[in-house]
């Protein structure tokens, strides 16, 4: 056998990239080392929403903790809602700096985990017609949603791809179908060819082969679920887009806006239970009020404590509080089962991988999370100097969050206490 760094399994056009294996390198050493190896809850759906390059804390977080804080610079887009979310401060992964780090946001200490919305689509009874989505806010942004085997799932970069995708035409129906069954029958035949590749692994790579197609069974799990589903009733919607996808990276903040705007209307309609949305970050110089910064983006989170970078930062994190005070407004708007609405029984994530951009830091993630039922209106504080018995993680956040989505969950990576004590 020929071996390469990187194998590659294919048919009839279908590549899947393999995993590195030690064993199948010229220099494979026989003794390679093993790879280390709830309450019901009354929330529906799941959205969670990552900023690439974070936020300024010290315009976003308040002085006081609990529910009598004044609102900062960056909440005031969100005051009016204060009862409908709560703001964490001190949680995080204990994973990692540096942007390379970033997509511990949902998946924990270890990149490449199943991130916490695939976890959740995985497992939620009821599947909508898309049993998750990947979104984002235009180019540029890094993985966030991750299946089995570190599979990161592809986001969805333009609002008119996810119109089609959520409201086809009977004609873009039928393609889909064709491509769905084209694609499950290629995933088929390399499946199949993959069993031959076996008997060339040591144990610990044919583990880590195993764990790869595990992660590729469900996908094609998935496909099914969407033939099956492909012919269900498609909603119609007045919605108009914009005449042309903002996907220039000066427009990010549009196409934000437009992301959040299908975003509610998917769950309205029931086409998605689970959504993520990324908002990129790079050099662009955006235009806010009609005037045009004098920064890029990425140059801003690395203001080096100069007052008119961080003043023009803040401006652009207060927009994107403004994005998220608009859908929640929304969800809120809408009336959904048992006399509720949309936004109670929605959970909404909205937060980041990136502590402090400034100095590369990924400790402090700022963390908030809407909806779902949940006693919010608070600042919630937590601190590493704290007794053992009282310290937190983000993932024990996510524990709480799983629950509340009606599943059950005692651990999330290298977390394993919960908040319900808090939440509930």
């Amino acid at each position: 056998m020929n071996s390469t760094r990187r194998r590659f399994l294919g048919h009839a056009g279908t590549l899947i990239a393999l995993p590195f294996f030690e064993s199948l390198t010229p220099r494979a050493a026989c003794n390679a080392p093993a790879q280390p190896q709830a309450p019901d809850g009354t929330a529906r759906n799941l959205v969670c929403v990552g900023a690439y390059l974070g936020f300024h804390t010290p315009a976003l977080y308040p002085s006081a903790t609990g529910a009598g804080y004044t609102a900062t610079p960056s909440l005031e887009p969100l005051d009016e809602l204060r009862s409908d979310f709560t703001l964490f401060s001190g949680l995080d992964h204990r994973a990692g700096g540096g942007h390379g780090n970033w997509p511990n946001f949902l998946c924990g200490k270890k990149i490449g985990d199943v991130s916490l919305d695939q976890r959740v689509a995985s497992r939620l009874a009821n599947p909508a017609r898309f049993s998750s989505l990947a979104l984002s806010a235009g180019s540029g942004a890094p993985n966030m949603s991750f299946l089995r085997g570190s599979v990161a799932i592809p986001a969805i970069e333009r609002p008119s791809v996810l119109y089609r995708k959520l409201f086809a035409s009977e004609s873009d129906r039928q393609r889909t179908d064709y491509l769905l069954r084209s694609g499950r029958s290629s995933l088929d035949f390399v499946l199949e060819d993959a069993k031959s590749l076996g008997s060339a692994l040591n144990a610990p790579d044919r583990a880590k082969l195993e764990e790869y197609f595990t992660s590729i069974r469900e996908v094609e799990a998935r496909v099914g679920r969407q033939i099956a589903r492909s012919q269900d009733p498609v909603p119609s919607v007045t919605y108009r887009l914009p005449a042309a996808d903002p996907v220039a990276p000066n427009l990010m903040i549009e196409c934000e806006s437009v992301m959040f705007d299908l975003m509610a209307l998917a769950l309205q309609s029931n086409s998605a239970r689970v959504l993520s949305l990324v908002l990129p970050g790079g050099g662009q110089v955006f235009t806010l009020e009609g005037k045009m910064l004098k920064n890029g983006y990425h140059a801003l989170s690395h203001h080096g404590n100069d007052p008119e970078k961080i003043a023009e930062l803040v401006q652009i994190d207060r927009e994107n509080m403004r994005c998220l005070a608009s859908f929640l407004k929304k969800l809120k708007s809408f009336p959904d089962r048992d006399g509720k609405t949309l936004l109670d029984n929605t959970l909404v994530l909205f937060g980041t991988g990136m502590g402090d951009a400034s100095r590369h830091s990924n400790d402090d993630l700022p963390t908030l999370l809407a909806g779902g039922g949940f006693k919010h209106g608070r600042h919630l504080a937590f601190s590493r100097n704290a007794p053992e018995q009282d310290q937190r993680l983000l993932g024990d956040l996510f524990i709480s969050m799983e629950r509340r989505l009606g599943l059950e969950s005692s651990s999330f990576s290298n977390a394993s206490k919960g908040l319900d004590d808090t939440l509930l």
